[in-house]
């Protein structure tokens, strides 16, 4: 049997953090900025976490 190969794109988009979560960067941060708010912005900062629904498909992708 072949090997599975890593999702190249969802490799350098996601990662897995120790303890399993599938760690992104968030939406919304990349232009139109004067219209959002400061509030906003600041909220966007820090890193997201893929739902659990959605993360074994992500960790399927990014294996190694």
């Amino acid at each position: 049997m072949s090997k599975v190969k890593t999702h190249k794109a969802s490799s350098k988009r996601f990662g897995v953090t120790g303890t399993g979560k599938v760690k992104m960067n968030r939406q919304n941060r990349r232009h139109k900025l004067g219209k959002k708010s400061a509030k906003r912005k600041m909220a966007l900062r820090g890193t997201g976490y893929m739902s659990e629904s959605h993360a074994p498909t992500i960790r399927h992708l990014i294996q190694k």
